[in-house]
């Protein structure tokens, strides 16, 4: 799952030369198609997929005869408006599909143990969040940009949790099946790689996310990074995901330009970190992930309303706990348009 070096030279190949005053002129109306100024209503469409067919167990490589999978789809409907340049709000409406195979033990007070094979999808509404933005700096000339934007918003339990209740009620039968006072997992349960938790839409918690975003350009370059933190609360079932970290960026040129159109190659670098999860207030060694991504993205401009992008992530390196599915990739994809 190595990152190939070759995609880090494709992605820096770019047309030489200086910049002319059209060329400044098409940058920054690519600037404005992307919200970064202007106020007014929006909408875009932002689809990521991720294929989860690599197996670790403690940071390690495994494979197996019927091997559990995920592959994850999830569309993200995004209207928003701008009040001014500088505040902003957004709805983040994602609508989840999963498909999976998951082999698992269930357990009963009064049967033996039942090994099966889950094999099918998970689809529906997601939680939805909704965000605001404010620019702490907005710095915008025709040669050169800058523009900070602090996020803020929470999330809703619109999704489906009730995953999260069978996850609980196969905690307390393997409690009781155990000897008083056993220490345990509150996941130890589950030998599957994809856990119920995996599939569950939703949450059933309110949580609060924060966030930063670094918009910069130079004539033809420009460097963009962003920072989201996820504050989880207890939710369904009282279990409550990890808290999450990710941070991504990376430099990038616009390598065609025109007055009505432009076209940019930008090397991206993501690092996320999800904290262990817990159920009925115990925290589980199952989980927890800590993972760094490389890949090359495109962004595609036309005139001062629409945008386009598309990026892959490869897998440099996964760490985590326990015996869960990781990705192989993810592939993302995205539209907006500024009425």
């Amino acid at each position: 799952m190595r990152f190939p070096g070759f995609v880090a030279h494709i992605i820096f190949l770019a047309f030489g030369g200086t910049v002319s005053a059209c060329d400044l002129c098409a940058i920054y109306s690519a600037s404005d198609a992307r919200g970064e100024s202007g106020d007014g209503l929006q909408f875009s469409v932002a689809e990521q997929f991720v294929s989860f067919h690599t197996l670790q167990f403690e940071g390690g490589e495994v494979t197996g005869a019927n091997p559990d999978f995920m592959d994850s789809s999830i569309t993200h409907l995004v209207p928003g408006y701008n009040f001014s340049r500088r505040l902003g709000v957004n709805l983040n409406v994602p609508l989840v599909h999963y498909s999976f195979q998951r082999s698992d033990a269930r357990y009963s007070l009064t049967d033996p143990v039942a090994f099966y094979t889950e094999r099918g999808t998970e689809s529906g509404l997601g939680d939805a969040a909704l965000i605001g933005r404010f620019a702490v700096l907005d710095v915008s000339h025709m040669k050169y940009g800058v523009v900070v934007n602090v996020l803020a918003g929470v999330k809703f339990p619109t999704g489906d949790a009730s995953r999260l209740k069978d996850e609980a009620g196969q905690t307390r039968i393997f409690d009781a099946l155990l000897p008083p006072g056993t220490p345990h997992d509150p996941l130890g349960h589950s030998i599957s790689a994809v856990h119920q938790h995996d599939l569950a839409p939703g949450s059933g918690s309110f949580d609060g996310i924060m966030g930063l975003t670094v918009n910069s350009r130079w004539e033809r370059w420009f460097f963009n990074c962003q920072f989201q933190y996820y504050w989880r609360t207890e939710g369904e079932a009282t279990f409550q995901y990890g808290n999450e970290l990710m941070l991504s960026g990376g430099p990038g040129r616009y390598v065609l330009l025109n007055e009505r159109y432009t076209f940019s190659l930008q090397v991206n670098a993501a690092y996320e970190t999800v904290a262990r999860d817990r159920l009925f207030g115990r925290k589980s060694d199952r989980t927890e992930m800590t993972a760094w991504y490389a890949g090359p993205q495109v962004l595609f401009t036309w005139g001062t309303h629409l945008s386009a992008a598309a990026g892959a992530d490869l897998p440099v390196r996964i760490e985590n706990n326990g015996f869960q599915a990781v990705a192989d990739y993810r592939v993302r994809g995205s539209v907006a348009w500024r009425f």
